[in-house]
C-alpha cells in the first residue's frame, strides 16, 4: 500500500479492488465474492460502482487496502500510506486501517516518519540508522488499554513515554 491510493479513475471501485486479482490471474467466483465481502465489511459496498473521484481520501485509502487484502498476502507493506491525507482524516483512516489489519490478523510493515503514527499503530518500532540503514534499536510497544485502538493509544499514559524514548534515540549521534 503506497503513499497514494493509485486507483484508476476509469475503473469503478469494485474494478479497482479486483485489479490485482486480474493481473495475477486469480479472478474466480470465490475471489470476486471475497472482494464484495471486504467492501461490505469495511463500509464501501454502496460505492462499488462509484469512481475514485466520488470518494473521500479516507475511503480511497480503504479501497486501496481492500485491493491489497483481497490478494490474501501474508505480509502487508505500507509505505507512508496516510501522508497524502489531511491530519484529521489521517487519524481516522489510521485508526480504521489499524483495526482492519488486526481484524484480518495480518502482519504489516509500516514505513513512516511520523512518530505518533508509528506508536499508535505498531506493536514495535524499529529505528534505523542513516545510510546505509542498519537497525539501531527495536522498541516493543505495550499498552495497558481495555480497548487497544490507534486512537485510544494516543491518549494512553504510555504514549508520551514511548514518544520521548524514540525521539531521544532518533536524535542521538550514532
Amino acid at each position: 500500500m503506497l503513499q497514494h491510493d493509485e486507483l484508476f479513475e476509469w475503473r469503478t471501485i469494485y474494478n479497482n479492488v479486483i485489479l490485482g486479482l486480474e493481473v495475477q490471474h486469480m479472478l474466480t467466483a470465490r475471489t470476486r465474492q471475497r472482494a464484495h465481502d471486504l467492501l461490505d465489511l469495511y463500509g464501501l459496498r454502496q460505492f462499488e460502482t462509484s469512481r475514485p473521484s466520488e470518494l473521500s481520501g479516507g475511503m480511497r485509502q480503504r479501497a486501496a487496502l481492500i485491493r491489497t487484502l483481497v490478494l490474501e498476502p501474508d505480509l502487508l507493506l505500507l509505505d507512508e500510506p496516510f501522508s497524502a491525507l489531511d491530519y484529521q482524516t489521517r487519524l481516522t483512516v489510521g485508526d480504521d486501517i489499524g483495526q482492519i489489519i488486526r481484524k484480518e490478523e495480518k502482519s504489516a510493515l509500516l514505513v513512516t516518519h511520523d512518530l505518533s503514527e508509528a506508536i499508535s499503530l505498531a506493536d514495535r518500532v524499529i529505528i534505523l540508522s542513516g545510510r546505509p540503514a542498519t537497525i539501531r534499536q527495536t522498541i516493543p510497544l505495550i499498552f495497558d488499554l481495555e480497548s487497544d485502538t490507534p486512537l485510544n493509544r494516543r491518549n494512553a499514559p504510555e504514549f508520551k513515554t514511548y514518544f520521548n524514548l524514540i525521539w531521544k534515540e532518533l536524535n542521538t549521534d550514532e
